[in-house]
């Protein structure tokens, strides 16, 4: 049996006996059933051996066990190139594996400590203030204070984070109560239709076909409203896009359309928001009187694109100009002493970043463009500003703050051994909860009651161990392993007379190709996507996988990938 990265603790004491760790990549014992050195991963464990008898199971039994689905991890983890996870948890475990002694619920809002007191909520914060001060949000949290950031540490992933970003909006922009008003007032009601305004509380979505498929989720979940769905049902003849020839005017698109590659469809794009299609949309239903949400990808699932939001914020200012949602009254309710109306003003649209994978590097990014000579690599193309820095002017109201919220997955590029991430926004944005239960000694305001209080023990660490020129050497490495694998691929593709199609959005840090045999897909947890070269047309089928350079990819690891692709017979059968 191989026994991985094990923590013991001697009888009577709190903390572990921790081992040093061993190298995360070629010097890890060999699974059991893989040489080392060899391209054969360790099978997914016998399920029989994890059945739970009514007895329970004897020691031997449950260590064969967790020893069996170790040597199945461990061999995964050497393999794991076709998601956005990284599996170098930086030794992590050795120093925080005494937290595991502890039941640690960080229950309710961030900036309270609450009725359960082992929490982690102290190290939450300065993990927020970290990725505010990077976000060039205002900090540190101040509740009296409307521009200051608030935000907290998911339990999930950007799911988590984009669901709390579209309920957050969708009560913002329906008319909700802020959590600032007075406390007499209601806390969870919804404003009456303006006079002469029909749509004033009824916000519309808007977002990329390469957008998370979370998100075609999310809008169902919570009930908010795409602008394919109001315009299906509402406007079935007006989509004021540009259709084909002869079909005029075209149906209206389940999604934003992204920008079109060089075949003039969107199969070979980059994978970025068309942001002229995105302001004909947002234009339409601004004049019909919605409030707008806007979801834009930093990072996105399959291209690893990054949508400009600067483009799309000052594409999109005229027209909220034009329109009023810039700023206006909100009646939220009555007040139940006088019956006077409870209002307040508020902007009606609201712009959202699902920065999954982007926003934990991107800032680095950036930071290495604007002093190449201070951080020692001048990146290939800048990334365009994405956070809450992006201010515009107005005609009527000053300069305007134009991104309301920031996602982000803690356990994409910062790396966790489990999923998590943060969710970020701004004081002023913040919707009076549905319910204020005094059993957690906090407010109610994020997505989960009990979260995950070791997550913000594990961003912790990693900030503390990379310095900003460290994280800009992590994504130096990224986009040159990514750069180096689509030469190799070409390179491939010559040698073996064979089509590849490599493809890299430029600046992102994955590298997408033909898809291989099952077997590679398999040990190479390499994800896929169908696309069809003409839409609707079945012969023009295209089969497409991806490899994220996270920082656990190094360049040995990519040329056995290459070894194997050379080798490959379903690729070689199609030469």
């Amino acid at each position: 049996m191989s026994r991985t990265d094990t923590l013991t603790v001697p009888a009577g004491h709190d903390r572990p006996d921790v081992r040093p760790p061993a190298p995360d990549t070629a010097a890890l014992p060999a699974a059991p059933g893989e040489a080392v050195g060899t391209a054969g991963p360790a099978e997914e464990p016998d399920a029989l051996a994890f059945e739970l008898p009514a007895g329970g199971l004897d020691d031997d039994r449950r260590l064969r066990a967790l020893d069996s689905m170790d040597a199945y991890l461990t061999s995964k983890r050497r393999h794991l190139l076709g998601y956005q996870a990284t599996q170098e948890m930086g030794g992590g475990a050795f120093d925080l594996g005494r937290f595991m002694h502890h039941n640690i619920n960080n229950l309710g809002d961030p900036f309270r400590s609450g009725g359960y007191k082992p929490n982690t909520k102290v190290v939450e914060r300065a993990v927020l203030d970290y990725y505010a001060a990077l976000w060039h949000a205002k900090g540190p949290y101040d509740p009296a204070d409307p521009e200051s950031y608030w935000g907290y540490v998911l339990s999930m992933g950007s799911t988590e984070g984009n669901m709390y970003a579209l309920w957050n909006a969708r009560d913002y922009l329906s008319g909700k109560a802020l959590i600032q008003s007075p406390a007499a007032g209601p806390h969870y009601v919804r404003a009456a239709p303006g006079a002469g305004n029909p749509n004033a509380y009824r916000p519309v979505a808007f977002y990329s076909e390469d957008t998370h498929y979370s998100f075609a989720k999310a809008v169902h979940v919570l009930g908010v409203e795409t602008f394919h769905a109001v315009g299906t049902e509402q406007y079935p003849d007006e989509c004021p896009l540009a259709g084909p020839a002869g079909e005029q005017p075209p149906a209206w698109p389940a999604e934003v359309p992204s920008r079109r590659g060089p075949s003039g469809h969107t199969w070979d794009g980059t994978g970025e928001i068309d942001v002229d299609a995105l302001a004909v949309l947002v234009e339409f239903f601004a004049a019909k009187g919605h409030p707008v949400f806007v979801s834009l990808n930093l990072g996105s699932t399959f291209k690893g694109a990054h949508d400009d939001v600067r483009e799309v914020c000052e594409r999109l200012l005229p027209i909220f100009e034009r329109h009023g949602l810039i700023q206006g009254e909100v009646a939220y309710g009555k007040d139940p002493g006088t019956g006077e109306p409870l209002t307040d003003l508020r902007r009606r649209f609201w712009i959202h970043v699902d920065g999954a994978l982007g926003a934990g590097y991107a800032p680095f990014l950036r930071m290495a463009a604007a002093d190449p000579a201070g951080f020692g690599w001048t990146p290939d193309g800048g990334l365009p500003e994405f956070d809450f820095g992006i201010t515009l002017p107005t005609r009527e109201f000053g300069d305007l703050d134009m991104v309301s919220s920031i996602a982000m997955s803690g356990h994409k590029w910062p790396g966790a051994p489990w999923p998590c991430g943060i969710y970020m926004t701004k004081v002023k944005y913040q919707i009076s909860p549905p319910s204020q239960p005094e059993y957690i000694g906090a407010p109610d305001t994020t997505f989960a009651g009990s979260r995950n209080g070791f997550s913000p023990l594990i961003l912790w660490d990693h900030l503390a161990r990379h310095s900003y020129q460290d994280q800009v050497d992590r994504i130096r490495r990224a986009q040159e392993l990514a750069a180096y694998l689509e030469r190799q691929l070409h390179l491939l593709e010559q040698e073996k007379g064979i089509e590849l199609w490599p493809a890299r959005t430029p600046g992102a840090i994955t590298v997408r190709f033909r898809k291989p045999s099952p077997e590679l897909v398999a040990k190479w947890s390499l994800s896929s996507q169908e696309v069809l070269l003409v839409p609707g047309d079945e012969r023009t089928r295209r089969s497409y996988v991806h490899v994220f350079l996270m920082s656990s990819v190094d360049r040995a690891k990519l040329d056995e990938l290459l070894a194997d692709l050379a080798e490959d017979h379903a690729l070689l059968a199609r030469a």
